[in-house]
């Protein structure tokens, strides 16, 4: 029991010194996007790069490959939310067209099964469908920040329901609390967003 107890305490506190600077600067990105801050972008890179680490030694393949999506993301919507606009302005925000749900849905389902799929049978991956749908629906959530859809926080709100019990199963408890505080954030970035919608139209 005490053992338990210890292994507990030891996990708790993280893994590595690097998961906890991840865990930080991830918080910090978050925190930034729901300011709209345009620094979310470089803080985001910087923890996403940390994060690969993290998570393939954890064995969540599909979520370290997730972290180099979101550098790439991340610098298109660095991009565009400096010139996204029209006439290259700063791009406002917006609601998701109906074109966007469809793709969306459309590649979350897909990227579930497929790549859930091929995790389950190739890889050691323990949660391989879980894995694969935060995954997918990170992505989607994502893409639709980079172009400043308010509806963006409504996906990240659904993923990181399902990111804290994955991420505790996965020991990494530190990175699980910090998705337990991306519900409050996601939830405070929505209501900032839609104060900004409402005051752009």
């Amino acid at each position: 029991m005490l053992q338990s107890i210890s292994e507990f305490l030891t996990a708790a506190v993280g893994n590595s010194p690097l998961e906890w600077v991840a865990v930080l600067t991830g918080f910090a990105c978050v925190w930034l996007a729901a300011r709209e801050s345009l620094l979310n972008f470089p803080v985001a890179i910087f923890s996403c790069a940390l994060y690969i680490v993290v998570y393939r030694r954890s064995g969540l393949y599909s979520d370290s490959l997730l972290q180099v999506m979101f550098i790439a993301l991340s610098l298109y919507g660095w991009y565009e939310w400096l010139y996204g606009g029209r006439g290259k302005t700063e791009l406002p925000v917006s609601r998701t067209r109906l074109w966007e749900w469809a793709a969306c849905a459309g590649f979350i389902v897909a990227f579930t099964i497929g790549f859930g799929y091929y995790l389950e049978h190739h890889t050691d991956a323990t949660v391989p469908h879980w894995d694969s749908f935060t995954t997918a629906g990170s992505l989607a959530a994502q893409y639709l920040m980079t172009r400043k859809r308010v509806e963006n926080w409504w996906l990240w709100i659904l993923v990181d329901i399902i990111y804290v019990p994955v991420l505790w199963y996965k020991q990494l408890y530190p990175t699980s609390a910090l998705y337990a505080l991306y519900l409050g954030l996601a939830t405070y970035g929505y209501l900032e967003w839609r104060k900004q919608l409402a005051v752009s139209n």
